[in-house]
């Protein structure tokens, strides 16, 4: 058996009571649908033709029968229909869960080469296909198989010839279905794509339209969006006839098998061979037949779907992280803040060139570091080590003496704070994001990480306080608020180890003094690594390291580098030149 479809089935595993449940039910409805027209049959060929009582008797038990094999019938349907789509939601639930934590484990080696839309639809249109077809596809499957060769059989051996006119539209009806099917499907699939370009489209309009008003180009805009949604209405219209003629198509052919039967049956009637009873029962046994065939296929496309989402699924599932804890690995804890890089070079991907090349740097515990250096040196590279974003491609890097390798990930990233210059806040209030750095932490915790980052009088003048909703990546708050509620977070988290990567250089005059304020605050006794854009931020760091692409150029205090008249030098003067 091929490995996803195995896979594919092992979702079924807890739920299997439910699964066994729901396959029982199908065929109990499939049941059913083949019992009924027989009873018909041996109404109106038997029945009819007793006494006035005692075929009133039989009618009257008879119709109660029916009517009870239309109850259980409708509760067959109903447990299907709810119980069986609970099951297919729970699937889709532990899919989900398994897919979310999966990616939480993938390092940023893998995000740099991926789009976010197209993993939200691994995890949500994708998933919704796997699990459509994991319900419905087993129970179409039983109820088609059953309802057609039921009925194969009991017309057989009713009516030989009957059989024959029946059945004999049904491979013609499996060649027009398929194709109109082909036709739906790549229509479909084409209002796949247009609705991504203009969802696309819409979300790249709205996150810049602080852009498009500044250029008072909303005119243009809808210009764009019209050609976009006129693509997509054609495609829609196309769509829409293939449909058209795929579902007008299967009617009709359901309406032919009836006439033809009903034309062979009165003919076969004025020759003698067939019974008017036995015509009555293949009308019945028509739309029994008829309905499966659709099913089928339909399940051609639903199986196609689905399946191809569930390799996609696996595709992603097969990743290996390439960051993860090692067999051993140890927890760090009391960690006094010592940094060692032993010779270490970095390349983003095999065969590419080297990022960081045997570089040797020692930090003390507590040391204030500041690197320099033109854009595209490795700075923020070299930070990105220290919490094993990436992983060294040769060397090691250790704290306390101990290779990051062997600690746990999340005992390693516990012990280290890091303030970005693009700040990333959560939807939620102010409360929320600053209490993010520690969950646990109590509301008096989070105040006074709040006031050490000297945040707390700008929190208390808005609207609500800290239970102020900053909106989507905190679009409500200024460039200076969102950095000082991200130092305010590390605050609160309090980890031994800091790493500031430009975190003022977006940052006016007036907002850079308060953040930087607040940054010398947190760095104190810490372990600091400072990434500085203007080198006025870093004039009082006793360490400045000067990174080429050569490694690290120079290394000494702001006053020393000048007098050393070399790369710092330069570009000392061409930012204030």
């Amino acid at each position: 058996m091929n490995k996803n479809l195995k896979k594919m089935i092992s979702y079924y595993r807890p739920y299997r009571k439910a699964f066994l449940l729901d396959m029982f039910f199908a065929v109990a409805a499939s049941a059913i649908a083949l019992i009924i027209p027989l009873i018909a049959r041996y109404i109106t060929s038997s029945v009819i033709f007793l006494d006035r009582e005692e075929a009133f008797g039989q009618i009257l038990g008879l119709g109660l029968l029916m009517t009870a094999l239309v109850a259980v019938s409708c509760y067959c349907n109903f447990f299907i229909s709810n119980y069986g789509h609970v099951m297919s939601a729970k699937i889709e639930y532990d899919m989900r869960a398994e897919v979310f934590a999966h990616f939480q484990k993938l390092s940023f080696a893998f995000y740099d080469n991926q789009k976010v839309g197209a993993l939200m639809s691994r995890i949500t249109t994708d998933l919704f296909d796997i699990t459509e077809l994991m319900h419905h596809g087993p129970e179409n499957i039983v109820i088609s198989v059953i309802k057609i060769c039921g009925a194969f059989v009991i017309m057989i051996c009713i009516s030989p010839v009957l059989t024959i006119a029946a059945f004999a539209l049904v491979p013609v009806m499996f060649v027009y279905a398929y194709f109109f099917n082909g036709k739906m499907k790549r229509a479909f699939r084409r209002n796949r794509e247009k609705i991504a370009e203009i969802n696309s489209q819409i979300e790249d309009n709205l996150s810049g339209i602080r852009v498009v008003k500044s250029f008072a180009n909303e005119g243009i805009e809808r210009e764009k969006f019209q050609r976009g949604n006129e693509g997509f209405l054609q495609a829609k219209k196309n769509s829409y006839r293939y449909m058209g003629g795929y579902h007008a198509g299967l009617s009709s052919f359901s309406m032919l098998i009836t006439v033809v039967v009903l034309v062979a049956g009165a003919a076969f009637i004025s020759l003698g061979t067939v019974e008017v009873t036995d015509l009555i029962t293949f009308l019945l046994y028509i739309n029994v037949l008829t309905d499966p065939i659709k099913t089928l296929i339909d399940f051609t496309e639903q199986f196609q779907n689905g399946y191809t989402g569930f390799e996609r699924f696996m595709e992603i599932m097969s990743i290996e992280p390439d960051i993860a804890d090692a067999k051993e690995a140890k927890e760090l804890t009391c960690v006094n803040g010592t940094i060692d890089f032993e010779n270490v070079s970095f390349r983003y991907e095999e065969n590419s060139e080297k990022v960081l090349s045997h570089i040797r740097l020692h930090v003390d515990a507590g040391e204030y570091v500041a690197l320099v250096g033109s854009s595209g040196v490795g700075k923020s590279t070299l930070c990105s080590l220290i919490p094993r974003f990436y992983d060294v491609t040769q060397g090691a890097v250790k704290i306390d003496g101990r290779d990051i390798r062997t600690l746990t990930l999340k005992s390693l990233r516990d012990q280290i704070g890091i303030v970005q210059q693009d700040v990333y806040l959560f939807v939620g209030t102010v409360y929320d994001n600053i209490r993010y750095g520690r969950p646990k932490a109590e509301r008096r915790e989070v105040i006074e990480a709040a006031k050490n980052a000297n945040a707390h009088e700008f929190i208390m003048s808005l609207p609500n306080g800290y239970e102020t909703d900053i909106g989507q990546r905190g679009v409500k708050l200024s460039g200076g608020q969102k950095q000082r509620i991200s130092i305010a977070r590390v605050f609160l988290k309090n980890p031994p180890i800091l790493i500031f990567d430009e975190a003022t250089s977006a940052l006016d005059n007036e907002s850079e003094k308060a953040v930087q304020d607040s940054l010398e605050e947190l760095a104190k006794n810490r372990t600091t690594f400072v990434i500085a854009h203007r080198l006025t931020t870093i004039q009082n760091a006793k360490r400045i390291l000067v990174l080429t692409e050569e490694g690290i150029a120079e290394e000494g205090g702001h006053e020393d580098l000048l007098a050393k008249k070399g790369v710092y030098e330069k570009m000392y003067h061409m930012h204030n030149g």
